[in-house]
Protein backbone atom coordinates (compact mmCIF):
# COMPACT_ATOMS: atom_id res chain seq x y z
CA UNK A 1 0.00 0.00 0.00
CA UNK A 2 1.51 3.32 -1.36
CA UNK A 3 -0.28 6.53 0.56
CA UNK A 4 0.07 9.69 -1.33
CA UNK A 5 -1.56 13.15 -1.00
CA UNK A 6 -3.11 15.25 -3.66
CA UNK A 7 -4.13 19.02 -3.19
CA UNK A 8 -6.66 21.33 -4.89
CA UNK A 9 -7.63 24.44 -4.01
CA UNK A 10 -10.17 23.68 -1.83
CA UNK A 11 -9.10 19.98 -0.14
CA UNK A 12 -6.24 17.88 0.27
CA UNK A 13 -7.41 14.06 -0.29
CA UNK A 14 -4.68 11.34 1.27
CA UNK A 15 -5.30 8.36 -1.09
CA UNK A 16 -4.18 4.68 -1.12
CA UNK A 17 -2.04 5.21 -4.47
CA UNK A 18 -1.72 1.62 -5.83
CA UNK A 19 -5.04 0.42 -5.40
CA UNK A 20 -6.76 3.42 -7.42
CA UNK A 21 -4.13 2.86 -9.96
CA UNK A 22 -4.89 -0.51 -10.33
CA UNK A 23 -8.99 0.48 -10.44
CA UNK A 24 -11.06 -0.41 -13.78
CA UNK A 25 -12.25 1.97 -15.75
CA UNK A 26 -15.34 3.11 -15.33
CA UNK A 27 -17.36 6.05 -15.09
CA UNK A 28 -16.00 7.54 -11.57
CA UNK A 29 -12.34 5.95 -11.83
CA UNK A 30 -9.83 5.41 -14.03
CA UNK A 31 -6.09 3.20 -13.81
CA UNK A 32 -3.21 5.72 -12.80
CA UNK A 33 -6.28 8.51 -11.64
CA UNK A 34 -6.40 10.30 -8.41
CA UNK A 35 -9.37 11.22 -6.41
CA UNK A 36 -11.20 14.43 -6.50
CA UNK A 37 -12.96 16.09 -3.80
CA UNK A 38 -16.40 15.26 -5.79
CA UNK A 39 -15.95 11.14 -4.99
CA UNK A 40 -16.31 12.32 -0.93
CA UNK A 41 -19.61 13.91 -1.88
CA UNK A 42 -22.76 11.88 -2.25
CA UNK A 43 -24.46 13.66 -5.21
CA UNK A 44 -21.55 13.11 -7.07
CA UNK A 45 -22.82 9.05 -6.89
CA UNK A 46 -26.34 9.71 -6.79
CA UNK A 47 -26.12 11.61 -10.72
CA UNK A 48 -24.58 8.73 -11.55
CA UNK A 49 -26.78 6.39 -10.05
CA UNK A 50 -24.13 4.78 -8.31
CA UNK A 51 -25.56 4.61 -4.38
CA UNK A 52 -26.27 0.86 -3.66
CA UNK A 53 -27.17 1.51 -0.37
CA UNK A 54 -26.71 3.15 3.23
CA UNK A 55 -25.45 2.41 6.43
CA UNK A 56 -27.47 3.16 10.05
CA UNK A 57 -26.14 5.83 12.31
CA UNK A 58 -25.02 8.82 12.72
CA UNK A 59 -23.90 10.64 9.22
CA UNK A 60 -25.61 8.12 6.85
CA UNK A 61 -22.51 5.96 5.55
CA UNK A 62 -23.17 5.49 1.76
CA UNK A 63 -22.47 1.86 0.24
CA UNK A 64 -20.74 3.19 -3.84
CA UNK A 65 -20.73 0.64 -6.90
CA UNK A 66 -17.38 1.82 -8.07
CA UNK A 67 -15.97 -0.49 -10.82
CA UNK A 68 -15.29 -3.79 -9.70
CA UNK A 69 -15.94 -3.35 -6.27
CA UNK A 70 -18.20 -1.38 -3.91
CA UNK A 71 -16.73 0.79 -1.11
CA UNK A 72 -18.29 2.54 1.85
CA UNK A 73 -18.23 6.60 2.08
CA UNK A 74 -18.09 8.08 5.36
CA UNK A 75 -18.71 11.78 6.29
CA UNK A 76 -17.24 12.25 9.94
CA UNK A 77 -20.18 13.95 12.22
CA UNK A 78 -19.85 14.43 15.58
CA UNK A 79 -22.48 13.31 18.54
CA UNK A 80 -23.41 14.61 21.65
CA UNK A 81 -23.87 18.35 23.12
CA UNK A 82 -21.28 19.80 20.90
CA UNK A 83 -23.16 18.50 17.52
CA UNK A 84 -25.57 21.47 18.62
CA UNK A 85 -22.70 23.98 17.56
CA UNK A 86 -21.35 22.00 14.64
CA UNK A 87 -22.45 18.69 13.39
CA UNK A 88 -19.47 18.42 10.22
CA UNK A 89 -16.98 20.86 11.60
CA UNK A 90 -13.59 19.83 14.04
CA UNK A 91 -10.67 22.15 15.30
CA UNK A 92 -8.37 22.31 12.66
CA UNK A 93 -4.92 21.54 14.21
CA UNK A 94 -3.07 20.06 10.99
CA UNK A 95 -3.62 17.76 8.27
CA UNK A 96 -0.94 15.00 10.27
CA UNK A 97 -3.70 15.36 13.08
CA UNK A 98 -6.83 15.10 11.81
CA UNK A 99 -9.06 12.51 12.79
CA UNK A 100 -9.69 11.38 8.78
CA UNK A 101 -5.93 10.98 7.55
CA UNK A 102 -5.23 9.69 11.40
CA UNK A 103 -7.87 6.81 11.00
CA UNK A 104 -6.82 6.05 7.06
CA UNK A 105 -2.68 5.97 8.04
CA UNK A 106 -3.63 3.59 11.24
CA UNK A 107 -6.15 1.65 8.57
CA UNK A 108 -3.67 0.88 6.23
CA UNK A 109 -0.75 0.14 9.35
CA UNK A 110 -3.56 -2.76 10.32
CA UNK A 111 -4.13 -3.46 7.10
CA UNK A 112 -0.52 -3.73 6.04
CA UNK A 113 0.22 -6.38 8.96
CA UNK A 114 -2.87 -8.55 7.62
CA UNK A 115 -5.37 -7.44 10.60
CA UNK A 116 -9.35 -7.92 9.34
CA UNK A 117 -9.51 -4.59 8.96
CA UNK A 118 -11.14 -2.81 5.76
CA UNK A 119 -8.47 -1.53 2.72
CA UNK A 120 -8.41 1.97 3.18
CA UNK A 121 -9.08 3.80 0.02
CA UNK A 122 -8.85 7.84 0.52
CA UNK A 123 -9.77 10.19 2.53
CA UNK A 124 -10.51 14.14 2.26
CA UNK A 125 -10.18 17.28 4.03
CA UNK A 126 -11.84 20.79 3.48
CA UNK A 127 -10.55 23.44 5.87
CA UNK A 128 -12.38 26.35 6.83
CA UNK A 129 -10.15 28.63 8.56
CA UNK A 130 -9.92 27.27 12.08
CA UNK A 131 -12.20 24.68 11.25
CA UNK A 132 -12.14 21.47 8.63
CA UNK A 133 -14.40 19.00 7.56
CA UNK A 134 -13.94 15.25 6.82
CA UNK A 135 -15.24 11.98 4.76
CA UNK A 136 -13.38 8.99 4.38
CA UNK A 137 -13.48 5.76 2.14
CA UNK A 138 -13.12 2.32 2.43
CA UNK A 139 -13.64 -1.00 0.52
CA UNK A 140 -16.89 -2.45 1.30
CA UNK A 141 -16.70 -6.06 2.98
CA UNK A 142 -18.93 -8.02 0.42
CA UNK A 143 -21.93 -9.60 2.51
CA UNK A 144 -20.44 -8.65 5.95
CA UNK A 145 -23.38 -7.57 8.52
CA UNK A 146 -22.93 -6.10 12.00
CA UNK A 147 -22.99 -8.21 14.57
CA UNK A 148 -25.84 -6.59 16.39
CA UNK A 149 -27.59 -7.95 13.68
CA UNK A 150 -26.68 -11.56 14.82
CA UNK A 151 -26.61 -11.79 18.04
CA UNK A 152 -29.66 -13.42 18.50
CA UNK A 153 -28.54 -16.21 16.35
CA UNK A 154 -24.86 -16.40 17.11
CA UNK A 155 -23.87 -19.61 18.27
CA UNK A 156 -21.21 -19.97 20.56
CA UNK A 157 -18.22 -21.01 18.07
CA UNK A 158 -19.21 -17.44 16.35
CA UNK A 159 -18.76 -15.49 19.34
CA UNK A 160 -15.82 -17.00 20.33
CA UNK A 161 -14.15 -16.02 16.71
CA UNK A 162 -15.43 -12.64 18.07
CA UNK A 163 -13.47 -12.92 20.92
CA UNK A 164 -10.20 -14.12 19.15
CA UNK A 165 -10.20 -11.72 16.63
CA UNK A 166 -10.39 -8.81 19.44
CA UNK A 167 -7.38 -10.19 21.50
CA UNK A 168 -5.72 -10.58 17.73
CA UNK A 169 -6.37 -6.21 17.85
CA UNK A 170 -4.98 -6.37 21.34
CA UNK A 171 -1.87 -7.90 20.52
CA UNK A 172 -1.19 -5.69 17.50
CA UNK A 173 -1.82 -3.18 20.40
CA UNK A 174 -5.18 -1.36 18.52
CA UNK A 175 -7.21 0.53 21.56
CA UNK A 176 -10.76 0.52 19.71
CA UNK A 177 -11.85 3.55 21.98
CA UNK A 178 -15.49 2.61 20.36
CA UNK A 179 -15.80 -1.32 20.52
CA UNK A 180 -19.34 -1.77 19.88
CA UNK A 181 -21.29 -4.96 18.03
CA UNK A 182 -22.06 -2.57 15.03
CA UNK A 183 -18.26 -1.62 14.48
CA UNK A 184 -17.69 -6.04 14.66
CA UNK A 185 -18.54 -7.18 11.09
CA UNK A 186 -19.12 -11.08 10.59
CA UNK A 187 -18.94 -11.59 6.53
CA UNK A 188 -20.58 -14.66 4.45
CA UNK A 189 -18.00 -16.80 5.61
CA UNK A 190 -17.85 -16.27 9.19
CA UNK A 191 -14.64 -14.08 9.18
CA UNK A 192 -14.87 -11.14 11.62
CA UNK A 193 -13.78 -8.00 10.70
CA UNK A 194 -12.95 -4.21 13.07
CA UNK A 195 -14.34 -1.21 11.35
CA UNK A 196 -14.50 2.54 12.29
CA UNK A 197 -11.12 3.13 14.04
CA UNK A 198 -11.38 7.34 14.11
CA UNK A 199 -10.21 8.30 17.11
CA UNK A 200 -8.00 4.58 17.87
CA UNK A 201 -4.66 4.44 18.17
CA UNK A 202 -1.59 1.77 18.72
CA UNK A 203 -0.79 1.48 22.61
CA UNK A 204 1.58 -0.68 25.18
CA UNK A 205 -0.41 -3.11 26.63
CA UNK A 206 -2.58 -1.64 29.80
CA UNK A 207 -6.13 -0.78 31.19
CA UNK A 208 -7.31 -0.09 27.99
CA UNK A 209 -7.61 -3.60 27.00
CA UNK A 210 -10.35 -4.16 29.14
CA UNK A 211 -12.13 -0.81 29.00
CA UNK A 212 -12.34 -1.57 25.58
CA UNK A 213 -14.45 -5.26 26.66
CA UNK A 214 -16.32 -3.33 29.25
CA UNK A 215 -17.37 -0.90 26.57
CA UNK A 216 -18.36 -3.92 24.03
CA UNK A 217 -20.15 -5.92 27.02
CA UNK A 218 -22.50 -2.42 27.15
CA UNK A 219 -23.24 -2.77 23.51
CA UNK A 220 -24.24 -6.03 24.22
CA UNK A 221 -26.54 -5.00 26.99
CA UNK A 222 -28.24 -2.23 24.67
CA UNK A 223 -29.09 -5.45 21.91
CA UNK A 224 -30.19 -7.03 25.06
CA UNK A 225 -27.98 -9.99 24.34
CA UNK A 226 -25.33 -9.50 27.28
CA UNK A 227 -25.09 -13.38 27.65
CA UNK A 228 -23.27 -13.44 24.94
CA UNK A 229 -19.99 -11.70 26.41
CA UNK A 230 -19.37 -14.74 28.60
CA UNK A 231 -18.60 -16.76 25.30
CA UNK A 232 -16.54 -13.83 24.19
CA UNK A 233 -14.59 -13.66 27.04
CA UNK A 234 -13.57 -17.20 26.50
CA UNK A 235 -12.51 -16.63 22.76
CA UNK A 236 -10.60 -13.73 23.83
CA UNK A 237 -8.67 -15.75 26.57
CA UNK A 238 -7.93 -18.76 24.21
Amino acid sequence: MRLAISRTEKAVILYDADSLSDAAPGPQIGPGSAPTPTWFQGAFWEARQAVVGQAPGRGASLFLEAGPEEWVLRPYRRGGLIARLSEARYLWTGEARSRAFRELRLTAALHERGLPVPRPVAACLWRHGLTYEAALITVRLPGAKALAERLTRADACLLARVGRTIRQFHRAGLDHVDLNARNLLVDETGQVWLIDLDRCRLRHPGPWRERNLQRLERSLKKFGVPEAMAAIRRGYAE
